[in-house]
């Protein structure tokens, strides 16, 4: 028997996702554009408040990321990411979106704790105040990136783009990051200039299943 096998890893901590809608709202944008951004790179494992368990045999040292990005490890369904059954690969990016209940000492735990285990880069942003921030690490520290707006991820390659509103988000083909409903609203729209195009072609003696 080994020793993960004796041990228990929760995969929950008891906390929910997220304190309120908008905090829930940025997750699910930044999770889901980031699924989409890797879908056809079966190596690259994105999740959303999974707990991370970096060191074996110790089931109290974990952090739930709001977003993380590891690459170099398979898509799949986990109920943890327990790191040393993924070949010992770290999260290289992670993301905290900001709530009224964050406080500055658990914030800071975080960062400890991100630095600790080596993530490369790390993301907070706070929509209440249109605040963010980011880390790189530099040698075997993260160091605060000076100047966020029109940052480009390193190894996302996605840009931040901080406008006086709010924080926008651009993939490596500058598309914006887009919501659920942005989503719908694009394919409805797509959708209707099929429809228009295969009723002018018909208008002209077209078939347009032919084509």
């Amino acid at each position: 028997m080994t020793l993960s096998s004796k041990i228990i890893y929760p995969d929950s901590d008891g906390q929910p996702m997220s304190d309120n809608t908008q905090q829930f709202r940025w997750i699910v944008l930044i999770k889901e554009n980031l699924e989409v951004l890797f879908a056809d790179n079966p190596d690259v494992f994105v999740a959303g408040d999974l707990l991370w368990y970096p060191v074996e045999g110790q089931p109290k040292i974990r952090i739930a990321p709001d977003a993380m990005v590891v690459f170099g490890r398979p898509k799949g369904d986990r109920g943890s990411y327990r790191q040393w059954e993924e070949d010992n690969v770290v999260p290289q990016v992670v993301f905290e979106i900001l709530s009224p209940g964050n406080r500055l000492q658990e914030m800071a735990k975080k960062q400890q704790f991100y630095d600790r285990y080596g993530v490369e880069e790390y993301y907070i942003y706070d929509p209440d105040r249109n605040d963010l921030h980011g880390l790189r690490r530099v040698g075997d520290r993260l160091q605060v990136i000076e100047e966020m707006n029109n940052w480009t991820s390193p190894r996302l390659g996605i840009r931040f783009v901080l406008t006086p509103e709010t924080l926008e988000l651009y993939r490596p083909d500058n598309r914006k990051f887009l919501t659920t409903q942005d989503l719908e609203r694009q394919v409805e729209q797509e959708r209707s200039r099929a429809d228009r195009l295969a009723a002018k072609l018909k208008e002209m003696g077209v078939d347009p299943d032919s084509l």
